[in-house]
């Protein structure tokens, strides 16, 4: 159950993609052009009026954010801008719950009667549907927390089972669960295998029997007593939190609906991650089951000493016996076979990025190898997964697009969905995703542990460690709190082929 978003099924995602206006250079404050002083000019700084200071401080604490004043994001997406106005540049959004240091006044009121703040570490946000300065908003209040962008995965994910779990939006008592879920509920609740999540206390918004609101943007469908219908069919969710309640557990979804946790199965999030190479060397992954790890004796003669495991990962010293297509030494100590490794040399890309010293991927299709590199030297290496339609044309099948790209937006998760019969889908917040073309994308996968065979419908699917560790290393950056960010003029190069 593999996907990659196509704009030609999804208008919405390339309206979001392609119809953002392009980055400018978002280092000097927006609005201003600086004169630049000549190379090796020493400028004067210009002496202050006595009795300035204290004027100079409260004027930078109104329009400058850092200064205790924040604003809060109740949308989906709330957009961020280079300036204070919503026809200016995009630079990303956050999501509802976000809450990030502002200016204590505003920047104006331009379409935005709330009037545009400044944020950290750049842009404006407007005050209205998407954002709001009153932290104990409902919204803000109910979402509880972010994604954690220190772990594998910004949140815990569960699976839907069939059929699927309803969507409730305030606690339901145990009369509500039989009324809705059937008189047999409490049986299938005594012989569920309930997924295994972190639990928390019952939220205080909750607790104090409120309805769970909708961020601006999330979907809205009909509500009727105490939920609001069932989650499609093989759907699946990052959790906020998760909590008993009438002796049961139950999850709150990012788009706040609360989920019995009897009704969905775990996420399958693959062990498997690739090679950092932090010390002089070059990556290998074994390819091979039953790699035979070989070590020199005394006496000059190799010896067994053991099995590397399928998948494992190791940094190369480049010390070989029998050229590149013989043994290569790694770091540990041992050898291993060159034929059951794929190994991420030094190389340049079609482009001179390498030359330049810049950082670029290396995707090939033929051998489901991705290699980062900064320059010509490779630093992480891993096995994924592309599509499955192989070599074939992208336009007709599901085969990963090929060519050299960039990436121009990021989202620390994301809902991607499919339309093709028994393999439909619904997941949401699908991790770390980085589009470089179109629909096609660099994203995690919590759904299947095939790593280093072809099986998306497009994107290249990677395990969540992996799929994290670039994130965090291609440009344009997510700064913290944020949830996306935008950059259509010169993200990380991607080149995909079928080398």
């Amino acid at each position: 159950m593999s996907l990659c978003a196509r704009p030609s099924r999804r208008p919405a995602l390339l309206a979001l993609l392609l119809a953002l206006p392009g980055c400018g250079n978002v280092e000097d404050p927006p609005g201003r052009v600086l004169d630049r002083a000549p190379p090796g000019a020493t400028l004067k700084r210009p002496e202050k009026p006595e009795g300035t200071l204290a004027v100079d401080k409260r004027a930078e604490e109104e329009t400058e954010p850092g200064h205790g004043a924040k604003i809060g994001s109740i949308a989906m997406r709330t957009w961020i801008y280079v300036a204070p106005d919503d026809r200016s540049t995009k630079l990303g959004y956050l999501r509802a719950g976000a809450v990030v240091d502002r200016a204590e006044k505003s920047a104006g009121t331009r379409r935005c009667e709330g009037g545009w703040y400044r944020i950290v570490p750049r842009g404006y946000v407007c005050v209205g549907k998407g954002a709001t300065l009153a932290l104990d908003h409902q919204v803000i209040q109910a979402a509880l927390r972010g994604p954690d962008r220190a772990a594998t995965l910004p949140y815990a994910y569960v699976m839907s089972r069939s059929p699927a779990p309803h969507l409730y939006f305030r606690l339901p008592t145990d009369k509500d669960q039989r009324r809705v879920e059937g008189p047999t509920v409490r049986e299938h609740v005594r012989l569920a295998i309930t997924p295994q999540v972190p639990l928390d206390t019952v939220p205080t918004f909750l607790a104090e029997g409120r309805d769970l609101p909708k961020p601006y943007g999330a979907v809205e469908p009909l509500r009727y007593t105490v939920h609001a219908g069932r989650a499609k069919e093989e759907s699946a969710f990052g959790l906020v939190t998760a909590f008993e309640w009438t002796d049961r557990k139950f999850g709150l979804t990012t788009e706040l609906d609360l989920i019995p946790l009897d009704r969905t199965k775990p996420a399958k999030i693959s062990a498997h991650h690739g090679v950092v190479v932090d010390k002089p060397g070059v990556p290998g992954i074994v390819v091979a089951h039953g790699a035979t790890k070989l070590v020199l004796g005394a006496d000059g003669q190799m010896r067994e000493s053991g099995i590397a495991p399928w998948r494992s990962g190791w940094i190369l010293t480049g010390n070989t016996k029998g050229g590149e297509r013989g043994l290569w030494e790694t770091t540990e100590g041992f050898w291993l076979p060159a034929e059951t490794m794929l190994i991420g040399t030094p190389r340049e890309d079609p482009v001179g990025h390498a030359r330049a010293g810049k950082k670029w991927i290396d995707v090939s299709i033929k051998k489901q190898f991705l290699v980062a590199y900064e320059g010509t030297r490779p630093v992480f290496a891993t096995l994924v997964s592309t599509g499955r339609g192989g070599m074939s044309d992208p336009e007709k099948t599901t085969a990963t697009v090929r060519g050299v790209f960039y990436v121009h937006a990021k989202h620390v998760s994301g809902t991607m969905d499919g339309e093709e019969g028994s393999d439909s889908f619904d997941l949401r917040d699908v991790p770390y995703i980085q589009y470089f073309h179109e629909g096609y994308a660099l994203h995690g996968a919590y759904w299947h542990d095939e790593f280093g065979k072809p099986r998306s419908h497009g994107c290249v699917n990677l395990a969540p460690a992996d799929a994290k560790w670039l994130f965090d290393w291609t440009d344009p950056v997510v700064p913290p709190e944020w949830h996306g960010a935008v950059n259509l003029e010169g993200g990380t190069l991607v080149w995909t082929h079928g080398g």
